[in-house]
């Protein structure tokens, strides 16, 4: 596996140049470039007398709340352009939340007629419906969640559902967003989704070392998935016998016997 640098959070980069051009007195000390893309954000309420929306906007800052999901996002999904990796990121323009009547908790898309707007749409209902000492945190995680979509790639359309959600919910779990009811299991496939993958992938990022989700990310932006070939790329395994080492080192479970010590030969790049 390629050697991956430490994943450092935006926020103190972000931080540290600021506080650098504060005590610069220099008129003409230089700005310092932003670290990720900056797109305009957008919020839109359906309804602003729906309870929801009452809620929402007397427990978050919209700005600020958009700005810290991408920024978290960004900083587990991508190296920053300051760490000598060059890392190829969407080029996302705008992001719109809009809290409306929606089935669900919320989704995202994008305009159908130009990809680099998207929209994360927001159940005015469920955020009714937060119990009041988990509103704050679990509003940032759906939020966080969502936000990895418009960031990810997707294999060109052809990863599976489970991974591209799993690799949502690591970053909420990596976050510090995990709701109350989330745990780990090793029952059913790795791709069933959600926490269910998104704590599998926690696995490998401690198992392989930081950076492994990144590259997760970065092998499905320029070609379609194909399972036998994508994590041996990756992890020199297949993929069945990753989750069976998760199983057996997590819940001392293996299904179908012991994993191989030795990677898959001919599949190690």
């Amino acid at each position: 596996m390629d050697n991956m640098a430490p994943i450092v959070p935006v926020e103190d980069s972000v931080q540290a140049s600021t506080e650098n051009s504060l005590n610069d007195d220099s008129d003409s000390a230089p700005r310092p470039a932003p670290l990720f893309p900056t797109p305009l954000f957008r919020l839109h309420v359906d309804d602003l007398s729906h309870k929801g929306a009452t809620r929402f906007l007397s427990s978050v800052e919209p700005q600020q709340c958009l700005e810290n999901a991408m920024k978290v996002v960004l900083s587990l999904l991508y190296h920053k352009p300051t760490s000598g990796v060059r890392d190829s990121w969407p080029g996302v323009r705008s992001v719109t939340l809009v809290l409306a009547d929606v089935d669900g908790v919320a989704y995202t898309t994008g305009k159908s007629i130009d990809q680099d707007h998207k929209i994360i749409k927001l159940s005015l209902d469920y955020v009714s419906n937060i119990s009041p000492h988990l509103l704050t945190t679990e509003l940032m995680g759906v939020i966080t969640h969502e936000m990895v979509h418009c960031w990810q790639h997707n294999a060109l359309g052809t990863a599976p559902g489970g991974l591209i959600e799993g690799i949502a919910d690591f970053v909420r779990l990596r976050a510090h967003l995990a709701p109350p009811h989330w745990k780990r299991d090793g029952d059913g496939n790795w791709d069933e989704g959600y926490q269910h993958t998104g704590y599998f992938l926690d696995w490998l990022e401690r198992k392989f070392g930081d950076g492994s989700v990144k590259r997760v990310n970065e092998m499905l932006k320029n070609s379609k998935y194909n399972e036998d070939k994508f994590w041996p790329r990756i992890f020199g395994f297949k993929v069945s016998q990753l989750w069976e080492r998760y199983k057996k080192e997590e819940f001392n479970a293996t299904k179908g016997g012991e994993v191989e010590d030795e990677r898959t030969a001919g599949e190690k790049e």
